[in-house]
């Protein structure tokens, strides 16, 4: 097939077979969210580039090397956005729903987009799903948000295989005092750092601190800690955050060395990670960006939030075979008709049965076949029962009704009965 018919390299089309479970997920998510009174925003994929340049920081590797950016026909720099959050900071400025100290709780669902190396679990457009809370500045909301991800993660069924780390990165003055003497310590160790923490040393030292180089680890464990240079505000935040946890029973790991790998964060980062995906360990990450914004232009606004990858959510799912039967099974009931006469009173029959069982998944077979074709395309479909419609059927205004699966005789069913009649198997099925 020539190149020009192939999907671009990392970005992945989604087959019928896979979607059920991404639906699952992102039903179970928004049905979540709505529980816990967060509405959803929807912004374009499309930005002025400035925009993440402003926001991101321009020594990041996302702005540096990642991003999609191009000219327009009007000659402005345009870029596919590569996350969320500065989308999201951008919607609610340009409307004005956070002023006067308006609490916002959005969420968000959609493609982003990184030119990065396709590997298993990171695609160059991949999924995710965000939340950004206005105008909440305790350590409260915080805990809200890792809790609701707690929650989400049990009603997956995956709570045993992540974990959650916590540091805080304190205020942009703290952690301006922190950097001073990271970078002094790393200075003195500088020929024996990997290339590309020497980069970073002198573009975003803090980004040092998450190398995958065994030998600088070594060197960072005893460089100075974030902890020590924390403000007594920044202390108390996350002492508060803390206890909160503490108090719902939730697990987690102090990380020092998480710093996330945007500039615009303060005080409260935090991971949930997992070892069930390889190198690709972060399912969702967020924290606290106080003061983005203000540097975006607005006035000064506490924000916090985090993103989950859709993509590697669902591959955890399949992993760990946490995949509901119902999503499995797309079809509950597959009628089989034969006859012309058949086909128009079974698709008329198939419509009262939707009005009265709107979320049954009836399949109506279309084409014509012999009786052993129509029940070998039934089985196929894996619906648990099959009904039919013939000549007999029709001269009594009875259905065939035959399980598939398990055990059960072939009985008829009265046309004007059939709806309660699978209403009842359904939900014993």
């Amino acid at each position: 097939m020539s190149k020009s018919l192939q999907a671009i390299r990392g970005m992945n089309d989604i087959l019928p077979e896979q979607t059920p479970l991404w639906r699952h997920f992102e039903g179970t998510v928004a049905r979540l969210l709505d529980n816990y009174s967060y509405k959803q925003i929807r912004m374009p994929i499309v930005e002025f580039t400035e925009l993440f340049k402003r926001s991101i920081g321009e020594v990041t590797d996302i702005v540096e090397k990642e991003m999609y950016t191009f000219d327009d026909r009007n000659g402005d720099s345009l870029t596919l956005r590569p996350e969320g959050t500065a989308a999201c900071v951008r919607a609610v400025l340009e409307h004005g729903i956070t002023g006067g100290g308006q609490v916002q709780k959005l969420w968000y669902i959609g493609p982003m987009f990184r030119h990065e190396r396709p590997q298993k679990g990171r695609y160059r457009q991949f999924h995710q799903i965000g939340l950004e809370v206005f105008n909440l500045d305790g350590p409260d909301i915080d805990a809200e948000l890792i809790v609701l991800t707690w929650r989400l993660w049990g009603e997956l069924g995956i709570r045993d295989a992540v974990k959650l780390e916590l540091n805080s990165l304190g205020t942009s003055e703290s952690r301006g005092r922190y950097r001073e003497a990271l970078v002094a310590f790393l200075s003195t160790h500088l020929d024996k750092l990997d290339e590309d923490s020497q980069r970073r040393l002198k573009t975003n030292p803090l980004r040092v601190l998450d190398t995958k180089n065994a030998d600088t680890q070594a060197i960072l464990a005893d460089a100075p800690k974030m902890a020590d240079y924390l403000d007594d505000e920044s202390r108390l935040h996350f002492e508060g955050l803390k206890a909160r946890l503490d108090a719902v029973g939730i697990p987690y790991v102090i990380n020092p060395k998480l710093v996330r790998g945007l500039d615009y964060y303060s005080k409260t980062v935090f991971e949930w990670v997992t070892d069930k995906l390889g190198a690709q360990g972060t399912v969702c990450a967020g924290g606290r960006y106080d003061g983005l914004v203000e540097q975006m232009g607005g006035k000064p606004t506490p924000g916090v939030g985090f993103a989950m990858g859709i993509e590697r959510l669902v591959l955890m799912l399949e992993t760990l075979e946490q995949i509901p039967e119902e999503i499995s099974r797309q079809v509950d009931v597959y009628l089989c008709a034969f006859g012309e006469a058949a086909e128009l009173a079974g698709l008329a029959l198939a419509e009262r049965v939707r009005d009265q069982l709107p979320n049954l998944r009836l399949q109506v077979n279309a084409g014509a076949g012999s009786f052993k074709s129509q029940f070998k395309k039934a089985d196929k479909s894996g619906a648990l029962y099959a009904l039919i419609l013939g000549d007999d059927e029709m001269a009594q205004q009875v259905v065939g009704f035959k399980p598939l699966r398990g055990q059960g005789e072939q009985q008829s069913i009265a046309w004007d009965a059939l709806a309660a009649h699978l209403a009842t198997c359904i939900v014993q099925g």
